[in-house]
């Protein structure tokens, strides 16, 4: 379906961090980032809990060799740039990270994303100076593949840390100094830490996991890029559970009742 190359994809991406502020929508599927794209967005991104979830999984429960795989398809499917949520590389070691990344960009990724926690419940996040390494690692590994892939690095201070704006804002810097082109710091909610961490890191740009925030509170927050995560998933599964409940528990099809201008309209766009 696609017809731009990887590296025309890979410019596109740059540019949209240049300025203003854009939403990158995060899709599970083939057919989620081909419906995306229709509607309009210049860029969308994985979802690891997503995914996993296409897979019966939970998140975090994922191998590299799926991921890659599902990052191969996502690219493949559409002519906008893909980001990956890449979580820890998949990967303990700096070395892991360098060979996993060296993988991921030969999908034809516009973007990843590298975090500094390894998911795991209860384990937090790496120590400052491996967490720092390992965001080298994975720019080493971009630049000696002579792509362009953009390298966002996310600290999950807000997540799985102290919510430690500081400790944030320290690491946040030390990422973009090893080599980071964008900053995340996903479950950051509150709009004056998210301007403090805007003005702290600038020029480097930011991405927002939205939590209710609107477009133009961020945008006038300074933010670059918005993201939802897994949340379209969610809404999705949300709806295909409650429709299953209505035909089991009560034997309705109200909210599952076919609708054949969508199947028309689906099948129109997925042959485009």
């Amino acid at each position: 379906m696609t017809q731009k190359t990887a590296q025309e994809k890979q410019q596109a991406f740059h540019d949209l961090h240049k300025e203003g502020c854009f939403i990158m929508p995060n899709a599970w599927d083939a057919g989620s980032a081909v419906i995306l794209q229709d509607a309009g967005f210049k860029a969308t991104a994985s979802t690891s809990s997503g995914f996993a979830w296409t897979r019966a999984l939970p998140d975090h429960k994922i191998t590299l060799d799926l991921v890659l795989e599902h990052l191969a398809i996502l690219c493949s499917a559409t002519d906008i740039p893909v980001s990956a949520d890449f979580e820890n590389a998949y990967a303990e070691t700096v070395e892991g990270v360098h060979t996993s990344v060296s993988r991921a960009v030969e999908t034809g990724l516009a973007g990843i994303s590298i975090e500094d926690s390894n998911s795991l419940p209860g384990t937090g996040l790496y120590d400052f100076d491996n967490a720092v390494n390992r965001v080298k690692a994975a720019r080493a590994a971009i630049d000696q593949s002579g792509q362009a892939t953009l390298l966002t690095a996310r600290t999950e201070e807000f997540l799985v840390g102290d919510s430690n704006l500081d400790e944030t804002i320290n690491r946040l810097k030390a990422f973009a100094d090893a080599g980071a082109d964008c900053l995340f710091s996903p479950g950051v909610q509150d709009e004056k830490q998210i301007a403090t961490i805007v003005e702290a890191v600038a020029p480097v740009p930011v991405n927002v996991l939205t939590f209710g925030l609107s477009y133009d509170s961020l945008k006038n927050l300074g933010v670059r890029r918005i993201s939802v995560g897994g949340a379209l998933t969610h809404h999705a599964y949300k709806a295909l559970k409650q429709a299953a409940d209505d035909i089991f528990e009560r034997g309705e099809f109200d909210s599952s009742k076919p609708d054949r201008r969508s199947g028309i309209a689906l099948n129109k766009l997925f042959s485009s």
